[in-house]
């Protein structure tokens, strides 16, 4: 087996038992009480504060039957009190399962089932009926903390469930991977020996969201003594009002995806031109050559820098890292205290150079999936070269080793995807189409086109296999994406619904890809004749203005008046493009909220008119 070097970080490594970081937490409270531990858009908490409200609430849990092991429900907000419930969370020794409210009830009950949850954190405004034998746990509940020296956290086994996060599922279920208390302690350290972490206390903007593993390296940083400004919604997608909580905060660390940095760019390369240094933390989907070409030569001129991050959940979020500079990307080396294998079918080391499957190793190997013991050991299995009974997880990630010995990401050997950050199974959404009575079978690809980027497509043969039948008419693309939507994250909705006699095969009786019709060119076939698309083209200038911008920005020959936004394809950062549009062209401020609430092109043009004679 080829022997993995230290990496590019001289001899820094892990300690082999890293602290707990509510140890950790404990120290920096005592560190410095007074200092800002967590801002938002309400106000700020010390780390006093923090210490005293984790503790009231994780009392309350503790009450209610939290220990190690449990798992404890969370269902709110970004803002400090999702701070303090997932502080609370491991205070009590319990693991945390983030609901976000976002998702469909049907997926969120789905998971509190799965995952076995008997309590859940909540805000006083959630209205949702959770299943029974729930007991929610409101936080505004609870009265303010008396207690100046609150008790210390539950001592927890490092090999005890810190969280469950929820990924997509190839069989059409969403499974929970469970980590370990460890892993985290584990993580953060090797980030530290591997000096991706400054030593001094840092301003850190949690931009992620907590049901995406990402979130974890960001927000468990308070436990080390960085300050968290934690990014509401509009913040994190409209880049001046980024760029002000940057500056109002200042803020040193900043965490994205590629797809999040091609819009934030101009405004984030501003203000490093300004001599306003930040340091990206960049990961969920691989960085295209020019952006890391262009972040490079930012850190060549001493204006940005940026890290690229690679992990999959089941590994505790990060394995590998580097520096984003010279040559061409790439995903690093092993942080301390992780292993990598690069090997073949047979288990077997690839020589430098050639293509294998990456197999990871350490302390951050996650427990594995809740409930499902068989799964965990097709995807968890023994470490061949450890001879010490540990395991490794086969990623299914294709890569090879360069000759500096920095892997390389190839691509995937399964249907797995990644779009916006997210991890997506087609297989999920597959078998979440073939529950409509309407359809008789479907595949989802992923398409990627010069104007909205990557998105996915969905090619379905209606029930009864004939043209212009009742059962066509059924799976109409509305149909089909509110029959996804009660169960499907809007992530993972197709944005192209293609209707097919008969899916097109290989001579080895698959489906060929290949010879799907790409579904732009697809949906120009079945448009509307002139005279019908008349009825419902756009009236007046703004109409007509934004009927221009989203063509431009969503790649679509053809938008009516009553077309929906989110339908069309858009998404969160392609809205962002909308909203400048706006502005550059009327002079007209509008958030990418106005765009969620007002999906229907008409709708918006109203709403841009009453901004507009209101000024």
């Amino acid at each position: 087996m080829t022997a993995i070097p230290e990496g590019p970080y001289g001899n820094a490594s892990a300690p082999d038992h890293p602290a707990d970081l509510l140890a950790r937490f404990q120290q920096a409270v005592a560190a410095a009480p007074d200092r800002a531990a967590v801002h938002d858009e309400r106000g700020s908490l010390t780390f006093a504060e923090l210490d005293r409200r984790t503790a009231q609430v994780g009392k309350a849990l503790t009450v209610r039957g939290a220990a190690p092991g449990e798992h404890i429900g969370v269902s709110l907000a970004r803002g400090a009190d999702l701070v303090v419930a997932l502080l609370a969370v491991w205070r009590a020794g319990a693991a945390y399962v983030p609901l976000d409210p976002a998702y469909p009830t049907e997926r969120l009950h789905a998971m509190v089932r799965d995952a076995g949850i008997r309590t859940l954190l909540t805000a006083d405004d959630d209205d949702r009926a959770w299943p029974e034998g729930v007991q929610t746990l409101y936080l505004s509940e609870l009265p303010a903390p008396a207690d100046r020296n609150p008790a210390p956290p539950v001592s927890t086994p490092a090999h005890a469930p810190a969280y469950v996060i929820y990924t997509s599922g190839s069989t059409g279920t969403p499974k929970g991977v469970e980590t370990t208390r460890g892993g985290v302690a584990s993580l953060l350290s090797g980030l530290e020996a591997a000096g991706m972490y400054a030593e001094e206390p840092r301003v850190v903007a949690w931009n992620a969201s907590v049901s995406f593993d990402a979130s974890v390296q960001q927000w468990a940083r308070v436990c080390r003594g960085d300050t968290l400004v934690v990014l509401g919604e509009e913040e994190r997608t409209d880049p001046a009002r980024l760029c002000e909580v940057l500056d109002r905060h200042g803020v040193h660390d900043l965490d994205l995806t590629p797809s999040h940095w091609h819009l934030l760019r101009a405004d984030l390369l501003g203000r490093a031109a300004e001599g306003r240094r930040l340091r990206l933390f960049m990961g969920g989907e691989p960085v295209p050559e020019p952006t890391w070409r262009e972040l490079a030569a930012e850190r060549a001129g001493g204006r940005l820098e940026a890290l690229n991050l690679y992990g999959p959940t089941e590994c505790t979020v990060d394995a590998t890292a580097t520096w984003i500079e010279g040559g061409s990307s790439h995903i690093g080396h092993p942080l301390p205290g992780v292993r990598a294998h690069v090997l073949d079918a047979a288990l077997r080391p690839v020589a430098d150079g050639a293509e294998g499957e990456l197999f990871l190793a350490g302390a951050g190997v996650a427990a594995g999936y809740v409930g499902r013991p068989a799964l965990t050991a097709t995807r968890f299995v023994a470490d061949p070269f450890a001879a010490d009974g540990t395991r490794m997880y086969r990623t299914g990630d294709k890569v090879r080793r360069r000759a500096d010995q920095a892997l390389e990401y190839l691509g995937r050997i399964d249907r797995q995807v990644k779009i916006r950050g997210y991890r997506v199974e087609l297989g999920e959404i597959e078998a979440a189409l073939a529950t409509h009575p309407g359809v008789a079978t479907a595949v989802v690809t992923l398409h990627s086109s010069p104007a909205a980027g990557e998105q996915l497509a969905a090619y379905l043969v209606a029930a009864d296999g004939t043209e212009g039948s009742a059962a066509v008419a059924a799976a109409s693309p509305d149909a089909l994406r509110e029959h996804l939507a009660k169960t499907l994250p809007q992530y993972m909705l197709p944005t192209a619904y293609v209707t097919l006699d008969a899916l097109p095969l290989t001579v080895n009786g698959k489906v060929d890809l290949a010879a799907l019709p790409a579904p732009q060119e697809a949906a120009d076939a079945a448009a509307p004749p002139d005279d019908a698309a008349q009825d419902h083209a756009p009236d007046g200038e703004v109409e007509t203005l934004i009927a221009d911008v989203w063509s431009e920005v969503l790649g679509r020959a053809h938008i009516r008046a009553d077309d929906d936004f989110f339908a069309l394809g858009g998404h969160s950062l392609i809205a962002l493009r909308v909203v400048a549009r706006l502005k550059k062209q009327l002079g007209i401020a509008v958030s990418s909220r106005e765009v969620y609430r007002h999906p229907r092109l008409r709708d918006l043009a109203r709403h841009v008119e009453t901004v507009r004679v209101g000024r």
